[in-house]
């Protein structure tokens, strides 16, 4: 799947492209601040926020997921590429929970936890 990355585009948009993708998961946002900062400092961009409002790089192009990818690669290339800082989680029962821990399983093994 390819999901378009530009300044214009909304964080909301994004985050449902995703979840089609990845319906057990989900992607959220951190600020332009997040870059510089400890993770304590983070601070989650509202869906109503466009891409170019918490990126520091403005690169334009399509992000290509696959099943295949893990978290740490996809985290890695929205970073260095695009100038995104993500959280990726999955959902576990009614909760949300950070796949940091499981970085390098693929995004598919995450989805179907």
């Amino acid at each position: 799947m390819k999901i378009q990355i530009n300044d214009h585009r909304k964080i909301f948009a994004v985050q449902e492209e995703f979840n089609k993708f990845l319906p057990h998961m989900r992607i959220d946002f951190l600020s332009k601040s997040s870059h510089l900062k400890s993770s304590a400092s983070e601070k989650l961009m509202d869906g109503s926020k466009t891409l170019g409002d918490c990126r520091v790089v403005h690169a334009k192009g399509d992000l290509t997921l696959l099943h295949s990818m893990t978290v740490a690669d996809l985290k890695e290339t929205l970073r260095d590429v695009y100038g995104l800082s993500v959280v990726v989680l999955r959902r576990s029962g009614t909760k949300w929970i950070e796949t940091e821990e499981n970085a390098n399983f693929s995004l598919d093994e995450q989805d179907k936890k």
